[in-house]
Order: structure tokens, then sequence, then C-alpha cells
């Protein structure tokens, strides 16, 4: 069953929704040197929530760290080889409402040229509401977990205490604010 035939629906029928980049993220997370966790964002993307359909992607150039060395090398074919393949891509075709809010479904993930399916899992932040300026709003914060060298994104350097000093395994997040568009 679709989202949009049970009773529990993301988004009204015949709606288009669209990501407000101000209001929204879309952010990593990823084992730094056996110590810490790292994390990094993008800038520049869009989503799109038609039904119960999610479709969107980040610019790889987009990519926001603390450190514009670093920013340079994720872009380089080391990580995201962002002169080859300029944009991550994302499409979940069924996402499912659950009564308590939760959000379930499987996308395929697009990063340096690789599909993957993946899964998700979140919750809708809330139902349609209208916000102080009259804009009808809608919230969804969805999360999955990757390991990075399925997808070509496979650098690393030997930690000298042991191990590698990136982890594989990377959490991505999308923290997302959609706008009604208008007709």
């Amino acid at each position: 069953m679709s989202t949009l035939d049970s009773t529990n629906t993301l988004a009204p029928t015949g709606t288009t929704w669209v990501a407000d980049p101000v209001h929204s993220n879309v952010s990593f997370e990823v084992e730094y040197a056996g110590v810490s966790i790292f994390r990094g964002s993008f800038r520049d993307f869009d989503a799109t929530l038609e039904g119960s359909t999610l479709a969107g992607s980040a610019r790889v150039a987009s990519v926001d760290v603390k450190d514009e060395q670093l920013a340079g090398h994720l872009q380089s074919p080391d990580f995201f080889d962002a002169e080859r393949y300029p944009e991550i891509s994302f499409r979940a075709d069924e996402l499912t409402l659950a009564d308590d809010g939760t959000v379930t479904g499987t996308a395929q993930l697009t990063i340096k040229g690789v599909t993957k399916p993946v899964e998700l899992k979140g919750r809708l932040a809330s139902a349609p509401s209208v916000d102080p300026f009259g804009r009808e709003r809608l919230g969804l914060t969805l999360e999955t977990a990757i390991d990075r060298t399925e997808f070509g994104v496979a650098w690393n350097a030997p930690n000298q205490s042991g191990g590698n000093y990136l982890g594989d395994d990377v959490t991505l997040t999308a923290d997302l604010t959609f706008g009604k568009q208008d007709s």
C-alpha cells in the first residue's frame, strides 16, 4: 500500500512540496582517527516530496566543512570527485508513515556514479501547518547508514594507534522543511 492509500499520509494528495534550503540541512558524519565523529554538510541541495515519492540531490562542490583545504580534498577523486560526479542523488518511491509518526522506506542513492538501495528511517516532524507568513510547511527527518567504500569513496590512511584514520560507515541525515509549491 502506498502512503497515499493509507490514512497516514506524508503530504496531501496532489500537492508538490519543495525543500526550503534556509530551514533544511543535509549532512554526513563519519568516525575520525578512532577518537571522534567528523561532521559535514552540503549547502546546495534540493528535495521534492510528491505523494509518497521523495527525490533530490546535493551539489558536491557545496560540501561544507570547517577547513577550506579539507573541502578541496573532499571534492577530489580521493573522495567525491566533484569534477566527474558533480551531484549526489537519491530517490525514494514509497515512504511509509506509521501511526506514531515514524517514516520508513527504501531509496536509491547515487554517489560517484554508483547507485545502491539504502534503508531510510525517520520521523514526520509535523503535519502540514501554516507559518506566520501564510505559507504551508511540512517537516521530515530521514537518516540512513552506508559503507562509503561501496560507493567508491575509499580513501584512507593508517592510524598510528592502529586501524584506519577514517571509518567506513557514514551516517547521512536530511532534516527537511518543505514548503507547498504554488500551483
